[in-house]
């Protein structure tokens, strides 16, 4: 079982970041990636237990999630996101690579390739509103308090995000 890389975010500008989870990046998790990993991830995150599965890109713009923590999977081309806010950190993704964004994250596709295609998805129980500016105090308390998922997106229930994102 590989373990995710961890990115700790603070508050920037307008966007909140979570107070104490960080980002959990899989990179090459499907490796050697096959020509569209869409489905690939879809299983594992339906068989984890995540739902709302989606396929599309990353908004252009920064927004984050106040009700839900959210899991990208790369299924084809390569990008460029901005994690964490205007002054966040600038990750290069490609098809095979897997982010676990807890709620508050910040994030926004800076450019990408044209075949770029992603799949996401939500723990159970939770579902993505789309957040464009500050985050009230209600907000702030919510982010701060969502449970964190049953079953890590990958690995299920005896992955590392449990470990690693502890219970709140």
């Amino acid at each position: 079982m590989r373990q995710p890389e961890t990115l700790f975010l603070t508050p920037s500008d307008w966007v909140p970041n979570h107070p104490s989870l960080p980002v959990l990046f899989y990179r090459n998790i499907l490796a050697p990636a096959p020509t569209d990993c869409a489905p690939v991830f879809e299983r594992l995150f339906s068989d984890a237990g995540w739902q709302g599965l989606w396929r599309n890109g990353i908004f252009s713009y920064q927004h984050y999630h106040v009700r839900a923590h959210e899991v990208l999977g790369i299924a084809k081309g390569t990008a460029e996101l901005l994690i964490g806010g205007p002054g966040g950190s600038v990750l290069h993704v490609s098809a095979g690579d897997c982010l676990v964004l807890p709620s508050g994250t910040g994030h926004m596709c800076n450019s990408a390739s044209d075949d770029f295609l992603v799949v996401g998805a939500y723990p159970a129980g939770q579902h993505a509103d789309i957040e464009t500016a500050a985050a009230t105090p209600g907000d702030l308390k919510i982010i701060a308090t969502l449970p964190i998922p049953q079953s890590d997106p990958i690995y299920g229930p005896g992955g590392p995000l449990r470990a690693l994102w502890g219970d709140l």
